[in-house]
């Protein structure tokens, strides 16, 4: 919308999508709203920090799965360095444990996209407001979920095996003895009712727990 148009102070907002056409198409239907205005656009995670700090939005809207970093670390670091900029997770992936992450994160809001357009514009507004907004039906799944049963390390151990290395490997970049890394694999296994450490991995993705 042209800038003569606009409310007299529009709400800034930054937007994290690692998709071009789906980052583009949100930009322009957010700069639709007579009192939004995108003010800086990223792909990768490790960008936003250093463009929130440069463009001072009001509002971050997040992915998650980003290059770089994941939009859930980079709402934990907007927390500490940019403390006046409210965040919204907007993400494919409506995950209990996503969202759990997300609020601990200091994240205010969390939203799956396949909601309306005019929904998230009134969702950047009640945020700014300091209102939490979360979609209502992820919010239900998370309480019914419970919390996430893995330890931080064990967590670590997981994502560690992910590209298929082995347990010296793990230990090796974990700074970890291999005996310890089988007990937290062996733990993970058993926490997720899962047969191998594939399986845990791909369980405790499925619930947002990686």
């Amino acid at each position: 919308m042209p800038r003569e148009h606009r409310a007299a102070k529009s709400i800034r907002v930054l937007l994290a999508e690692d998709q071009g056409m789906m980052r583009g198409a949100l930009a322009l239907l957010l700069g639709m709203e007579a009192d939004i205005e995108v003010v800086a656009q990223v792909a990768a995670g490790d960008a936003i920090v250093d463009a929130a700090l440069v463009h001072r939005p009001d509002v971050a809207l997040l992915d998650i799965e980003l290059p770089g970093m994941s939009g859930l670390d980079a709402a934990a670091e907007l927390r500490d360095q940019a403390p006046d900029c409210r965040v919204l997770i907007l993400t494919t992936f409506g995950r209990p444990g996503y969202l759990r992450r997300a609020m601990e994160g200091g994240a205010a809001g969390f939203l799956v996209k396949d909601g309306p357009v005019e929904e998230l514009a009134v969702s950047i507004r009640r945020v700014l407001t300091g209102e939490t907004v979360i979609d209502p039906a992820l919010a239900a799944a998370a309480l019914s979920a419970g919390p996430n049963p893995l330890t931080a390390r064990e967590c670590d151990v997981l994502k560690a095996s992910t590209d298929g290395a082995t347990v010296a490997d793990i230990a090796g970049r974990l700074h970890l003895s291999e005996s310890t890394v089988r007990n937290y694999l062996s733990s993970a296994i058993g926490k997720t009712g899962t047969r191998n450490r594939m399986e845990a991995v791909r369980a405790a993705r499925q619930q947002g727990w990686l």
